[in-house]
């Protein structure tokens, strides 16, 4: 993927780790005759941080019910860490997989 690419859709990219309304905009913008590779790399890796968020949220608030150390529920904050380094890598123009489930799907 050459350079210009990136750089047209750096803005998009970044949109897409902010929230789940910013991945949304990113998606339906990225559709049809405009539609980035760049973009939809990052949208990807979005979309698999929502998931994994939405998955890590039950299974920590099932372990904190039946364990009770709630220590665990600071796990919930790990997809927010990725997202954080999924936009610096949009934003760097590097097309890097997020740790951990970078690679799932």
């Amino acid at each position: 993927m050459d350079q210009t690419t990136k750089e047209q859709g750096k803005t998009m990219a970044i949109i897409s780790y902010i929230t789940l309304i910013g991945l949304i905009i990113a998606y339906f913008s990225n559709k049809g005759d405009k539609k980035n590779e760049f973009v939809s790399f990052h949208i990807g890796q979005s979309f698999r941080i929502v998931i994994f968020s939405i998955i890590l949220s039950i299974v920590t608030g099932i372990l904190v019910s039946v364990t009770g150390i709630a220590f665990l529920s600071y796990l919930t904050y790990l997809p927010l860490v990725l997202l954080v380094l999924g936009a610096i890598n949009a934003s760097n123009l590097k097309e890097e997989k997020v740790p951990v489930i970078g690679a799932i799907g």
